[in-house]
């Protein structure tokens, strides 16, 4: 990929660099050559980005290019927006208190330069408002809330270069000229791979949807199909425009960062599975068990608790039945009631942390059904038997420790043709991305019990049947989406 520092003027360039291109700002904008690359980064370096000035018309052309800007102009816009950061501030409330403890005054203004501040004890909150808000130079302002105290993220604005102290500039050239320099910004890539696709995983979590040995599968494929494939983590959230597509493979959830990785390659216009829609429908069993219902796919006996009902509860479903919070995962939040002090018990506590909870009938089976669909198309049926002695498929230790139950892969033709409808008629309801959809057999009678997103591929589980043909397949599915792109096409 080539990569273009866009200035004003490049005589005024004092940063010692030699491993990028840089060029003017009404070069890049009239010169014919440059609107035909392709492949190109743009670091916008602009003394301006406001609204109509030059620098503001560099990331808007990079854009229709698609040259990948840094800042792209939605960037530009959401730095605008006070909701923007509200939201962006409460994100990282816990790291502005620490960056701002002890500053008497109640105000405090932050310099951000790629990222860095020339105080190290406010790097870590800089950088978290980088990996937001990816813009080269800003200006971040805070303000003592009176009440309680605490600080508020009040407004973002990109730092015009020729706004920054004369007494930072020592300071920008060398955190400039180390951005620059990193290997991310460099060419790696053989001619023979067009493409690349970024996997998103967090490799401190011990609720990983793909182990080691299939990342390294996903790897193997993305490579015969075409991509240049990385690894990326939660700080690498400013690269995501260096990237063709997204493939999230670390849990998901809407109050997290996965949320918002999918959520920036979306816009960004990069295929991304699985996308921001997806992640919110399939996270809240608010919205899947009225999904259900208004498309007559079968679920054991739910209702929706709140504080006006949950009397009602016992007498409806009955007990034994289950409790589970709007946006669990991994079987966490999820409760098994046996009489009515421990239901009585257990409503309290999750109506304290969420107004509305799902409760459900019990429905005891040997194994669950998940079927995995791909873009409207079933990949695979598994039969995920439950861990011993308990009465789901995980059962989690007093120290931490999670126990399985076995799972068994089957070719999808001799899954239950109704298990396979089922599953895909609640998985199309969803999206076209990768689904796990978990069912219940019982008396002839298919039970949906919930749609994931993000679902599980491990080595030596799902893969069981199709092997490395079932990394192809998704390889193939993301392949597809990035050349149909131009043409249209709409995730």
């Amino acid at each position: 990929m080539r990569h273009l520092v866009v200035v004003n003027d490049p005589k005024e360039w004092s940063f010692p660099q030699a491993n990028v291109e840089v060029v003017a700002a009404r070069v890049y904008l009239t010169h014919p050559s440059y609107s035909t690359l392709e492949r190109v980064r743009v670091v916008n370096l602009c003394r301006s980005l406001a609204y109509q000035k030059i620098g503001y018309y560099v990331s808007l052309l990079a854009d229709a290019r698609d040259h990948r800007p840094l800042p792209s102009n939605e960037t530009i816009q959401n730095m605008k927006s006070q909701a923007v950061a509200s939201i962006a501030g409460s994100d990282v409330q816990e790291l502005i208190e620490k960056s701002l403890h002890g500053i008497t005054s109640d105000e405090f203004t932050l310099s951000v330069y790629f990222g860095r501040n020339l105080a190290e004890r406010h790097n870590k909150l800089a950088g978290a408002l980088f990996q937001m808000f990816p813009c080269p130079f800003m200006q971040a302002s805070f303000s003592r809330i009176e009440k309680t105290r605490r600080w508020r993220l009040d407004a973002l604005k990109p730092l015009a270069h020729e706004d920054i102290p004369a007494a930072h500039m020592d300071f920008v050239r060398d955190v400039t000229v180390a951005y620059l320099a990193k290997p991310h910004l460099r060419s790696r890539k053989p001619a023979s791979l067009p493409y690349d696709l970024a996997i998103l995983v967090d490799h401190e979590t011990t609720d990983s949807p793909s182990n080691k040995r299939a990342l390294q599968k996903f790897v193997k494929a993305g490579n015969e199909v075409g991509f240049n494939v990385e690894f990326v983590q939660q700080a690498d959230y400013s690269r995501l425009a260096e990237f063709d597509a997204l493939f999230i493979r670390t849990t998901t959830s809407v109050n997290h960062y996965t949320y918002r990785f999918a959520c920036r390659a979306k816009a960004l216009g990069i295929p991304v599975i699985d996308d921001p829609v997806s992640i919110l429908r399939c996270s809240n069993k608010v919205y899947l068990a009225e999904l259900a219902d208004q498309q007559a796919i079968l679920t054991p006996n739910t209702m929706i608790v709140h504080r006006g009902n949950v009397g009602q509860l016992e007498a409806r479903l009955g007990l034994p039945c289950v409790l589970k919070e709007p946006d669990s995962a991994f079987s966490a939040g999820v409760n098994l009631v046996r009489d009515p002090e421990q239901l009585e018990q257990r409503v309290e506590e999750m109506l304290k942390r969420s107004d509305l909870v799902i409760a459900q009938g019990f429905v005891p089976t040997e194994f669950d059904w998940r079927v995995g669909v791909l873009d409207g198309v079933p990949l695979y049926a598994c039969r995920y038997y439950m861990a011993d002695g308990h009465w789901q498929i995980m059962k989690r230790e007093a120290g931490g420790d999670t126990d399985f139950g076995r799972a068994e892969t089957l070719p999808i033709e001799q899954a239950p043709t109704r298990v396979v409808k089922t599953a895909l008629k609640a998985a199309n309801h969803i999206g076209r991305g990768l689904y796990g959809v978990d069912l219940k057999e019982v008396g002839g009678k298919v039970y949906m019990i919930e749609v994931n997103d993000n679902p599980n591929i491990d080595a030596g589980f799902e893969d069981a049947v199709l092997g490395d043909e079932l990394y192809l397949r998704i390889m193939r599915t993301f392949m597809a989406r990035v050349v149909n792109r131009s043409a249209g096409w709409n995730q």
